[in-house]
C-alpha cells in the first residue's frame, strides 16, 4: 500500500497535490518572513471539495488553512503538516444584479471590478492593491479609500457561503445564521471557509479626479484631513509619510467622483485647504484606472527586485483624540532604511459610526486613524528582516499601551495572550464562536489565536 494510500484522501473534484511547486508556495507567502510546509494542497473546483477537504483533516487530527492569493505577512495562512486549501481556482463571478453580485471566495477584488464595471457598477470598498482574494479581506475586515464613507468591505457584505470547522457547508447572512455570519466577517479564519460572498454594489463614476497634497508636517495633514471627512468633499481619502531623498514628504491624497456626469470645480473641492499648492498634483482618470493606482508601484517594486524581497509591515489603528501625537512620536524614531526607497506610512481618519462588524476591534472614539509601517526593504537579508520584525513588536506594544489596536495583517508573532488582549471584552464571544463552529480547532492555526502557531 502507497503512503497516499494509507491517507485514506476523498475523491476531489479538483486536485489534491502532495508534493513539488505547489507545495513550495504554499510553505511561503508575501511577507517571506516564516515558512511552514504543508502535508499537502487540495485546489477546490467546488464548494463541496472544500468540504471534503476540513472533514478529512479533521477526522486525521490535522490543521488546515484556506489560502487565497497568499499575500498574507507572517504565515498566517500557511499550516506545518497539514492541509492548504488553495482557493485561487474558486475564483467565479456570477450573478451580477443592479445592486449586488454573488463572488466566489477566490476570486480577487480586480476581477469582481473587471466583472461590475462594464455594467456601471462597483464594490463600495476596495483595496488599494486588487490583487487580493475576496475571502482573504473578508477574513480580516477589508480596509480602502473609501472606508471613512462606507466602512470596511464586511460591512458591505450581504450574505456568505461557509465550511464551518465540523465540515457543514452553510449559508448566513444578517438575517439567516446571524451568528456565524457575524463571526467569520473579520473572524481571522477561526470559524470556517468561506467559498462564495453576496457583495452590494453601487453605482461607478465614468470618471474621477485625483489630488495628491503636499504638506509641510503632520500637523498641517491632520488638519485638512479631518476637514475633508468632516465635510464630505472627497469620496476617497488617505494620506501617507514616505521618507524619500528629499526628506520626509507628508501627502493627502483624496480621490472626488463626478457626479451627474460632471466633475466639481477645483476651487471647490480645494477651498480651505492649506497644502503646498506649488508642490501637490491634480489628475484626471478613468475609474478603472483609479482602482488600479496601485499597480504603477507594484511595477516600480518588481522592476527593482523588491517586491520579492521581505515585507515586514505593521498594521495598527490608533484612536483619534491622541493619533496625532503617537503616529509623531513613532516617526522620530525611524529612519528612511526603516521603510526603504518605496516604503511609506499611511495615516489617515476614519469615523467609526461606518464600522459594524462585531469581531474587527478598533479604539473606542468616533474617529480611528489606520497607522501603518508599509516596508520595502532594498534586499532580501534575513538579517535586516528580522530587526524589522522585532521593531515591530516594539512599535506595536507602544501603540497599544497608547489605547490603540493591530489590524490583523502584520509581520511579527502574536500569540494567544496577545488575542485575548486584541480581543477584550468580546474575547467570550470570540471563543464561544470557535467552539460551536470549529470544536476541533482545525481552522487556520497560523494566527496562533487558540495555540501558539509553530516558530517560523
Amino acid at each position: 500500500m502507497t503512503s497516499v494510500e494509507r491517507l485514506s484522501p476523498p475523491l476531489f473534484d479538483g486536485d489534491l497535490v502532495f508534493g513539488g511547486p505547489a507545495l513550495e508556495a504554499a510553505a511561503d507567502d508575501f511577507g517571506h518572513l516564516v515558512r511552514r510546509e504543508p502535508l499537502a494542497v487540495v485546489r477546490p473546483r467546488t464548494a463541496a471539495d472544500v468540504v471534503r477537504a476540513t472533514r478529512w483533516a479533521a477526522e486525521r487530527g490535522w490543521k488546515i488553512a484556506p489560502r487565497g492569493e497568499g499575500h498574507s505577512l507572517y504565515g498566517r495562512a500557511q499550516v506545518d503538516g497539514g492541509i492548504v486549501v488553495d482557493m485561487s481556482g474558486l475564483n467565479g463571478v456570477h450573478d451580477l444584479g443592479e445592486d449586488q453580485v454573488a463572488v466566489d471566495a477566490g476570486a480577487t477584488w480586480r476581477s469582481v471590478l473587471a466583472g461590475t464595471l462594464p455594467r456601471g457598477l462597483t464594490p463600495p470598498v476596495l483595496t488599494n492593491f486588487l490583487d487580493l482574494s475576496v475571502g482573504g479581506t473578508l477574513s480580516v475586515g477589508g480596509l480602502g479609500g473609501t472606508t471613512h464613507r462606507y466602512g470596511l468591505q464586511t460591512d458591505q457584505v450581504l450574505e456568505l457561503e461557509v465550511v464551518t470547522g465540523d465540515g457543514r457547508l452553510l449559508t448566513c447572512s444578517a438575517h439567516e445564521r446571524t451568528d456565524l455570519f457575524d463571526a467569520v466577517r473579520a473572524g481571522l479564519g477561526q470559524f470556517g471557509t468561506i467559498t462564495r460572498a453576496r457583495l452590494a454594489l453601487m453605482p461607478a463614476p465614468e470618471r474621477v479626479r485625483r489630488y495628491t497634497l503636499a504638506y509641510p508636517d503632520l500637523a498641517g495633514l491632520v488638519r485638512d484631513q479631518r476637514l475633508v471627512v468632516e465635510d464630505g468633499r472627497a469620496e476617497h481619502l488617505q494620506g501617507a509619510i514616505l521618507a524619500g531623498g528629499a526628506g520626509r514628504q507628508y501627502q493627502l491624497e483624496m480621490v472626488v467622483f463626478a457626479r451627474d456626469g460632471e466633475l466639481p470645480p477645483d476651487a471647490e473641492v480645494l477651498a480651505g485647504l492649506t497644502d503646498d499648492r506649488a508642490g501637490g498634483r491634480v489628475e484626471e482618470q478613468s475609474y478603472w484606472e483609479y482602482a488600479l493606482s496601485f499597480d504603477a508601484l507594484e511595477s516600480a517594486l518588481r522592476s527593482t527586485g523588491q517586491w520579492s524581497n521581505p515585507h515586514p509591515w505593521l498594521l495598527t489603528v490608533l484612536p483619534g483624540s491622541t493619533a496625532e501625537r503617537i503616529a509623531g512620536d513613532i516617526l522620530g524614531t525611524l529612519t528612511a532604511d526603516d521603510l526603504g526607497e518605496y516604503g511609506r506610512v499611511t495615516f489617515y481618519p476614519i469615523p467609526t459610526g461606518r464600522i459594524t462588524t462585531p469581531f474587527l476591534r478598533l479604539p473606542a472614539e468616533e474617529t480611528v486613524f489606520p497607522f501603518n509601517l508599509v516596508r520595502f526593504p532594498v534586499d532580501d537579508d534575513p538579517a535586516q528582516a528580522e530587526r524589522m520584525v522585532t521593531q515591530n513588536r516594539v512599535l506595536y506594544d507602544r501603540v497599544r499601551a497608547a489605547g490603540g489596536v493591530l489590524y490583523p495583517v502584520s509581520g511579527f508573532p502574536f500569540t494567544p495572550d496577545d488575542w485575548r488582549d486584541h480581543f477584550g471584552e468580546r474575547w467570550p464571544a470570540f471563543r464561544s464562536a470557535k467552539e460551536r463552529f470549529d470544536p476541533g480547532r482545525v481552522l487556520t492555526p497560523g494566527q496562533g489565536v487558540f495555540a501558539a502557531a509553530p516558530s517560523p
